[in-house]
């Protein structure tokens, strides 16, 4: 028997609270409580999706402190 084991990063439980959101981005800090407690695990825990905010998080991003980038003309420089 052949077994493949991945080492990437995964994601187990992502925590809402009104204080804190484990998993952040620029999309989900504009973000209602109700839209970031909207979320679905990905790709056998490699990220987090947000359907109310298209907004997708992967583990590996978050390890790296590697943020995905605001498109121009959005927010602050």
């Amino acid at each position: 028997m052949n077994t493949a084991a991945s080492n990437r990063p995964r994601i187990k439980k992502v925590d809402v609270s009104d204080r804190l959101i484990t998993a952040r981005s620029w999309r989900l800090s504009a973000a209602t409580p109700e839209q970031c407690s909207n979320f679905e695990l990905i790709g056998d825990g490699e990220g987090v999706h947000s359907p109310d905010v298209d907004e997708d998080i992967s583990a590996q991003g978050m390890l790296t402190g590697v943020p995905a980038r605001r498109p121009k003309g959005t927010g602050s420089k």
